[in-house]
C-alpha cells in the first residue's frame, strides 16, 4: 500500500469514520455500541494494516498498534465529565511521554524513526547509517525533533482536553453525548491534526537537513542525481583520507530534506 493512499485511508476511518457513526448511528445501534462501534473502528484499522497490510514490525509500527490498544482498552472506561476529557487526550500525553522524555534522557526515538524511514538494507548501510547518525549535528537534531515532536503533542493534549471539557457535558451513554463527542472530534481531527503534521515535517526537515549537511558534494551537479546511499559510501571514502572533504551546499541539502520529509507522508 502507497503511502499517500494509507494516509488517506487513515483520515477517513481514524477521524471521519468515528463521527459519521456517533452522528448517524446512534438512533439506529443505541448510545453505548454506537460509542464503542466510533471508538473502535480505527483501532481496528491500525491493528489489520500492522498484521496484515504492512506486516512491518519495528518502532514506529508498534508505538502506533500500543497507542491503538490504549485506545481501545481506555473506550471500555465508561466515564464523562473531566475524566473523559482526561481519557480523550491520552494519547497525547503518550506521544509527549514517548517523544519528550526519550530526548531529556539522551535517547531521542526519532533515530529509530530516521532509521526506519530511510531502511538500510545491507550490514554495511546499517553500518553507514549509525556512524552518521553518531555524528554530534546529527544527534543535537535528533533531540530537537524529538523535543518539537513531544512538546507539539503536550499542547495539542491540553487543547483537547480543554475542548472536550466545555462542549462534552452531557452524562454517558445517553444520545446527547454520542453527538456532543462527534462535534469534538469533528473540531478536534482537523485543528489538532494540522498543527502535528507541520510539526512532524519540520522535525524531520530538520533532522534530514543535519544528516544531509555532513554528506559529500565536491560536485553538486554530480551529486545532485545522486541516491543517499551513494552519497553516503562517498562519504566513508572520506573520512579513509581519499576525498577533499567538501559537503553538499545549503541549497542542495535544503532541497534533498524537504523531498526526504516530504517522502515520509507519501507526498513526494
Amino acid at each position: 500500500m502507497s503511502k499517500s493512499l494509507k494516509l488517506t485511508l487513515d483520515i477517513l476511518i481514524g477521524a471521519a469514520a468515528p463521527v459519521l457513526i456517533l452522528k448517524y448511528g446512534t438512533a439506529p445501534l443505541g448510545t453505548l455500541p454506537a460509542y464503542l462501534t466510533a471508538a473502535l473502528v480505527p483501532v481496528a484499522w491500525v491493528l489489520l494494516d500492522l498484521f496484515v497490510f504492512s506486516r512491518r514490525f519495528n518502532f514506529i509500527t508498534t508505538y502506533g498498534g500500543a497507542s491503538a490498544i490504549m485506545r481501545g482498552a481506555l473506550a471500555f472506561w465508561y466515564v464523562d465529565g473531566a475524566l473523559f476529557a482526561f481519557k480523550d487526550s491520552a494519547s497525547y500525553l503518550l506521544a509527549f511521554l514517548v517523544f519528550g522524555l526519550t530526548a531529556f534522557i539522551g535517547a531521542p526515538v526519532t533515530r529509530s524513526i530516521a532509521l526506519q524511514g530511510l531502511a538500510p538494507d545491507t550490514p554495511e548501510r546499517e553500518a553507514q547509517m549509525h556512524r552518521l547518525l553518531d555524528e554530534l549535528p546529527v544527534r543535537g537534531a535528533m533531540r530537537q525533533a524529538a523535543l518539537l515532536i513531544g512538546l507539539t503533542n503536550l499542547l495539542a493534549g491540553a487543547i483537547n482536553y480543554a475542548i472536550n471539557l466545555r462542549m462534552v457535558t452531557a452524562p454517558f451513554n445517553t444520545a446527547a453525548f454520542n453527538d456532543q463527542v462527534a462535534n469534538v472530534n469533528a473540531i478536534t481531527r482537523i485543528v489538532l491534526v494540522l498543527p502535528d503534521m507541520l510539526a512532524l515535517f519540520y522535525a524531520f526537515n530538520l533532522m534530514y537537513k543535519a544528516m544531509y549537511a555532513l554528506l559529500p558534494g565536491d560536485n553538486d551537479k554530480e551529486a545532485d542525481g545522486a541516491e543517499f546511499w551513494t552519497l553516503l559510501a562517498q562519504r566513508d571514502v572520506a573520512l579513509a583520507g581519499h576525498g577533499d572533504g567538501s559537503t553538499l551546499s545549503g541549497s542542495a541539502v535544503d532541497v534533498r530534506a524537504r523531498k526526504q520529509a516530504r517522502g515520509e507522508f507519501g507526498i513526494d
